[in-house]
């Protein structure tokens, strides 16, 4: 009788089971009992990094867009500069654009932002360009709000870029399975776009922000940020996404295991493919290759190339394709986000255009900045 009820029990739940819709374009369930997906093994990395093209691209913001919200909202989307803009990105051969995401697009107008996103996909998809998509970001104004976006603050450095979440959410734990949703449901209805090449799911967890808004971060915010952190790996995988997973180191000392941040240990442990920033020259870019190595999985340096560090194309560039490391660099085209400015515009006061363009490739009009540096990039990437 016992063997008899357990027998009936093992039915019942495997056709439970069984029934469960598992179709692509339905969000995962956010219960607690999702089954959460493997980080891939080095050698499930490495198989799909080599059948990847060398990429080559940029972090991308249509020069009309001040931040992500003003990107994706419905009243700003602006699929004519988009078109542009991507138009240019693949005369210079660029095959990929990193492109940050914002969990208020999502909360405001949820299917608006799906069709948006796909609508963008394919703009990006038409100039064959592949999309890295960054879930959260830690950086700049830790108050973010939907709606009209302010005007750009003159001659600074992205005055009006947003932080996801904002530090009120961040604050309150209450708010987290709001975000659980939205990371779920995001990564499940893209999890098999083949114009998706990456997820980076937080983008500087631990950035405090500098002298721009450092008077009103939470003091706190790493210790708040370190656990969500792991969680959001956890939400992205419950959603199976065919693409890898990752979350770029970018300030730190990457020598050994013993010498990384607790956050960078997160980072790295949990990423299929390892990311990092690297704002300096060819010597400290290619020493930074050579410690990432020792994990043996694809590396994608997701930004570079601030031109008064002697971070540029030129020194950048050859040493990342002799290792094959994708390269995407800040900056695209000259607009709203200022940033041909540097971060110092934050303190010191700036009255003009500077001498050396701090980011960027293009003005608005689609002049280079630097012809030299275009013919570079092109030659690079083989469209010279």
């Amino acid at each position: 009788m016992k063997k008899t009820v357990f027998y009936i029990a093992m039915l019942w739940l495997l056709s439970l089971y069984a029934c469960n819709d598992t179709g692509n374009n339905k969000a995962p369930s956010t219960d607690n009992e999702t089954t959460i997906a493997e980080k891939w093994s080095a050698e499930k990395a490495n198989q799909w990094y080599a059948e990847q093209p060398w990429y080559v691209g940029a972090n991308f913001l249509p020069s009309s867009a001040i931040n992500q919200l003003e990107m994706w909202q419905a009243e700003t989307f602006d699929t004519t500069t988009i078109e542009r803009e991507l138009a240019w990105a693949e005369a210079l051969g660029m095959n990929i654009m990193r492109v940050y995401l914002h969990d208020l697009a999502w909360q405001n107008d949820e299917q608006g932002f799906y069709d948006r996103i796909d609508k963008f996909l394919s703009i990006a998809d038409r100039h064959g360009i592949k999309i890295l998509l960054t879930i959260f970001d830690s950086c700049w104004d830790p108050f973010p709000k939907a709606g009209k976006q302010r005007a750009p603050q003159p001659y600074v450095h992205n005055s009006g870029w947003v932080q996801s979440p904002g530090q009120v959410i961040l604050k309150d734990s209450t708010q987290y399975p709001a975000l659980e949703k939205y990371v779920k449901s995001i990564v499940g209805k893209f999890a098999n776009d083949k114009r998706i090449v990456l997820w980076d799911v937080w983008n500087e967890p631990d950035n405090m922000t500098g002298p721009s808004y450092e008077k009103v971060e939470v003091p706190n915010k790493v210790a708040l940020v370190l656990p969500l952190l792991k969680k959001t790996f956890e939400w992205a995988r419950a959603a199976n996404p065919s693409q890898p997973l990752t979350s770029g180191i970018w300030a730190g000392n990457w020598e050994s295991d013993s010498t990384l941040k607790p956050i960078e240990k997160l980072q790295i442990e949990e990423s299929d493919v390892v990311s990092f920033h690297c704002y300096d020259d060819s010597l400290t870019l290619a020493k930074k290759i050579n410690e990432l190595k020792r994990y043996d999985r694809p590396l994608f340096c997701t930004e570079y190339m601030a031109r008064p560090n002697k971070s540029t194309f030129k020194s950048s560039l050859p040493v990342a394709k002799e290792n094959k490391v994708a390269m995407v660099n800040w900056g695209f085209v000259d607009g709203k986000s200022q940033t041909i400015y540097p971060w110092d515009s934050w303190t010191k006061k700036y009255t003009s255009e500077p001498p050396l363009w701090f980011h960027d490739i293009f003005r608005k009009d689609g002049t280079p900045y630097k012809q030299d540096e275009v013919d570079f990039i092109k030659k690079m990437t083989g469209k010279l």
